[in-house]
């Protein structure tokens, strides 16, 4: 699994991290090696393709914005299991806005604060620290993987969508969790085997033992991909 992002200690979801991978191998039996990869060196040709999940963290304003959103496109046009969370879901629509939508203008203000066209805007209430409900869709990935129709979830961001979201579902990308106000906080791509993103931190749920359902559905997902992927014919094993 590629782990996008600038590590560093003072970000709590890099920390968290390994808790994670550990607690899959303890008590799911899902095994992945992580390879942690900056922003800048996914700028790269191909720095993510071979891996058989690419997860987007926390940590923006990335040292590379065009690293994080390639790393993006490369998961989202070679059906490699994705998850992006908060700056990695701020990036995605960034991404799909862009790549997809034709929106070529867009910017993220954290970035670009003098663009004209902001799709990704500081949030009237910051959500540094804070916990709120999201009410999942219906029959979506969302739910199948939650496992319930709400859930109280960790937030640690200051930026979240604010426009063109109506383009973007025109284009086919759903936004399956909504806040109690209804502002979208899960993003998911129908037809891709496994591609979600949340501006909360799934990653950051209790104490790192018991992984978030998110964060063991990403990690079955890219078990999955990898036996496949070994199963083919003359195609060895992914990393």
């Amino acid at each position: 699994m590629a782990l996008v992002g600038d590590r560093s200690p003072n970000v709590a979801s890099h920390s968290r991290v390994p808790l994670l991978l550990q607690a899959l191998a303890d008590r799911d039996g899902l095994c992945l090696d992580a390879y942690w990869i900056t922003t800048e060196d996914a700028e790269e040709p191909g720095a993510v393709r071979g891996f058989d999940a690419v997860w987007v963290l926390p940590g923006s304003p990335y040292r590379s914005e065009a690293g994080a959103l390639a790393a993006i496109r490369t998961a989202r046009e070679d059906g490699v299991p994705f998850l992006g969370t908060c700056g990695g879901f701020q990036h995605t629509l960034l991404e799909f806005a862009r790549d997809v939508c034709g929106l070529t203008g867009v910017a993220h203000a954290e970035n670009d604060p003098d663009a004209d066209d902001l799709l990704i805007t500081p949030l009237a209430c910051s959500l540094v620290g804070h916990e709120g409900t999201v009410t999942v869709t219906p029959g979506s990935l969302a739910e199948s993987v939650i496992g319930a129709p709400t859930s109280v979830e960790r937030y640690h961001c200051s930026y979240g969508p604010s426009a063109h979201l109506d383009t973007l579902r025109a284009h086919g990308l759903r936004f399956t969790g909504a806040d109690e106000a209804g502002e979208p906080r899960i993003a998911e791509l129908p037809g891709h085997p496994f591609f979600m993103a949340t501006l909360f931190q799934p990653e950051l749920a209790g104490d790192g033992s018991r992984p978030h359902p998110v964060v063991r559905a990403l990690a079955r997902a890219a078990v999955l991909h990898a036996r496949v992927g070994a199963e083919k014919p003359g195609v060895s094993a992914a990393r």
